[in-house]
Parts: C-alpha cells; sequence; structure tokens
C-alpha cells in the first residue's frame, strides 16, 4: 500500500480557504477586509500564511491593497499615474481604439443631448484650428482638445472621468512612429469631414447619428492605424 503524498503546496489549501471564507462574509460597502489578525485567528492560519494567500488573489485582481486604509475586494481603482501607467503596460493600440469604439460613441450620443451653445462653439473652434494646424503634433492637440470638449458637453462627471481615463491609457501607450510625411495633415485627411458630421449631428441634436458619426470617424483611425502598422512591420 501506497503511503499518501504529503501537500507540497499547503499555500494552496490556504487559498482556497480564504476564498470560502470570503464568499460568505458580509463586507462593509466599501469591501474593506477584516484586519490581517482577525483574517488569521479566524483561517487558524500565521499571518505569514495569509500574506502570501491574499498576495494570490491581490495578483487575480480580486483584491487590492491601500497602504494605511487596508485590503478591499475588487479591482484596484484607476486613481493615480502609476495605475495608469500600469494599465498601459498591459494594452497595445489595438485594445485602445476597440474601447474608444465602445465609449466614445455613447459619449458623443450624450453630448448631442446636452450640449450648450457655448461647447458647440468650442467645437467649432477646435475644428478651425485644426485645418490650420502647421504640424501633427498641433493637429493632435486641437484634434484631442475636440473629443475631450465632446465629453465635458456631456455635463457628466462620470462620463468625462472614462474619457480622461481612456485618453490617459491612449496617451502611454507606445504607438511608435506612425506619422511621416508630410508634416502636416493634407487638407484632404479623412479627419476633418468627419469631425465636421460629428459636431453638425451635435449642434443638431440628432443623437443616433452623432453617435454614428464618432463611431464612423473611430473606424476610420483604426483602420488607417492597422494598416500603418503593417506597413511598418513590413519594411522592418
Amino acid at each position: 500500500m501506497l503511503n499518501p503524498q504529503p501537500d507540497t503546496h499547503p499555500e494552496k489549501g490556504i487559498v482556497t480557504q480564504l476564498r470560502a471564507y470570503l464568499a460568505q462574509t458580509d463586507l462593509p460597502d466599501d469591501g474593506r477586509l477584516p484586519p490581517e489578525r482577525e483574517l488569521s485567528a479566524a483561517l487558524g492560519v500565521s499571518r505569514t500564511e495569509l500574506r502570501k494567500a491574499l498576495d494570490v488573489l491581490e495578483a487575480e485582481g480580486q483584491l487590492w491593497r491601500h497602504v494605511g486604509k487596508g485590503t478591499f475586494m475588487g479591482s484596484r481603482p484607476l486613481d493615480t499615474f502609476a495605475d495608469i501607467t500600469a494599465l498601459a503596460r498591459r494594452s497595445n493600440p489595438a485594445e485602445v481604439m476597440r474601447a474608444r469604439l465602445v465609449i466614445e460613441p455613447e459619449i458623443t450620443r450624450a453630448a448631442a443631448f446636452t450640449a450648450t451653445p457655448a461647447a458647440i462653439s468650442e467645437m467649432r473652434l477646435c475644428l478651425s484650428r485644426s485645418r490650420q494646424a502647421d504640424t501633427w503634433r498641433q493637429y493632435e492637440g486641437w484634434d484631442t482638445r475636440l473629443h475631450r470638449t465632446i465629453a465635458e458637453a456631456t455635463q457628466n462627471s462620470l462620463l468625462l472621468g472614462l474619457f480622461d481615463t481612456l485618453n490617459a491609457v491612449r496617451r502611454a501607450v507606445t504607438w511608435g512612429r506612425l506619422r511621416t510625411a508630410p508634416v502636416r495633415p493634407l487638407p484632404t485627411h479623412h479627419s476633418f469631414a468627419e469631425h465636421e458630421a460629428i459636431v453638425d449631428a451635435i449642434e443638431n441634436r440628432d443623437m443616433a447619428a452623432a453617435a454614428a458619426a464618432m463611431r464612423a470617424h473611430l473606424q476610420t483611425v483604426e483602420r488607417k492605424l492597422l494598416e500603418k502598422q503593417m506597413r511598418a512591420a513590413n519594411e522592418d
């Protein structure tokens, strides 16, 4: 008769035990876990063993820690530069574009309902200045300002916060040198007419058309970015 093999990974059992405990425990509204001394006593494990189990759940994204405040269930809020940088490292241009396609058309739909005359005037200024840009950098500055003005026009702080988070990740992601010649957008650059269509729909309070125009614009941007990446890869 074979002797049973000893468990060489006892921490796995502690992780399972911790999962079960958290699943049946009523946590406060903010999701804060009990202090480590209480958790270790409830589970019958040492604090060192408990911390290893907490590390596993944190790596899985099941909980997060804040020094001086405690441990919380759920994903860490994206409220610091370090969070944005970490998220950007796990992302890529294709993911950013797909996220924009999900979020920005609905932001534009909302803006068509709530935009003030002052907000629409600001959008028109962005359109004008982007056409006058002498460099790609200037154009992209006005392009970013236009998209944020649309988000501001929703008069919804949560939607604006989502836009700012997505935009911060977009700026942090490494896009490579996708801009070459010419040194500035040509008068026929696709975004000019597409941006005009977006702002026209917002000004006309046509929510469906505004969302559709933004979606069409982002789909063009996505297609052209991927085409440039493919060309750059073929040249390497």
